[in-house]
């Protein structure tokens, strides 16, 4: 895997091992651009990510390691940030960044990831919950504020599925990813996770690849170990729908390799 755009530090407060630490785990890996992308600050859930008076911090240590592993790898900056209406923020959004990667983990403000929460699962119509899951991510990608989308079906997580075909659940959103013109991330850390697979499903990845979406990848590692984990699995995949190439982003601009 060259390109892996979507990595965490421990400013979230839920990932652990520093900045080198998963650079030196890229490099092992063979990758040629190594991104992180950590939970961007907001005013909202502030303790599973850094705070504004961070930002500077996480900055400068990502642009640090750019410095001392020039010579080996493309180290990105990027921040992940959660599309929940009234909590962003222009200080992250009008960041000096490579690549902002929007995301959804809130259902009307309830983290639907989260296993502190999965409960709440047990009394809700999961139907409702997908659509509306999926138009937060079609609201995402109408606001044209973000570069990649992150994890496209990350309602999926606690494997409750919808008995309606996914398909139709999550096609205006797939629209809106084109029409806005961003990137769809191929996420392994599903893989990790209860439902055992990559985020999108191979179904959504068909969907996006008839749609002529660009795709990149992401390890979305909270560990240095996780760097790259099932990076040949994920490529696999990519290529067996057809892709051949994936973004990258320098400075908000995308460029292509092949893989």
């Amino acid at each position: 895997m060259l390109v892996d755009l979507h990595n965490h530090t421990p400013l979230c407060n839920h990932a652990e091992g520093e900045v080198d630490e998963y650079v030196e785990a890229a490099i092992q890996k063979g990758i040629k651009y190594f991104g992180f992308s950590d939970h961007a600050p907001m005013d909202f859930d502030p303790s599973y990510r850094m705070n504004f008076e961070e930002m500077k911090l996480y900055e400068t240590r990502v642009n640090d390691a750019k410095i001392k592993y020039q010579d080996k790898i493309d180290v990105l900056l990027g921040y992940e940030v959660d599309y929940l209406k009234n909590h962003m923020d222009e200080r992250v959004l009008n960041a000096d960044v490579d690549y902002l990667i929007g995301s959804v983990h809130f259902i009307d403000e309830w983290g639907f990831d989260n296993p502190e929460f999965i409960g709440r699962y047990e009394h809700e119509d999961i139907d409702k919950i997908w659509q509306k899951y999926f138009d937060a991510i079609e609201e995402m990608a109408n606001s044209k504020k973000f570069d990649i989308v992150g994890h496209l079906d990350l309602i999926k997580v606690f494997k409750f599925m919808p008995k309606r075909d996914i398909r139709l659940i999550a096609q205006n959103a797939l629209k809106a990813i084109k029409n806005a013109d961003m990137v769809l991330e191929i996420n392994m850390s599903g893989l990790r996770k209860p439902i055992e697979e990559t985020y999108p499903s191979k179904e959504l990845l068909e969907m996006a690849f008839s749609l002529d979406i660009p795709i990149t990848f992401g390890s979305d590692a909270h560990k240095p170990e996780q760097v790259g984990l099932y990076d040949t699995k994920v490529v696999d995949l990519a290529r067996e729908i057809g892709y051949k190439q994936c973004a990258v982003f320098h400075k908000r601009n995308r460029s292509f390799v092949g893989f």
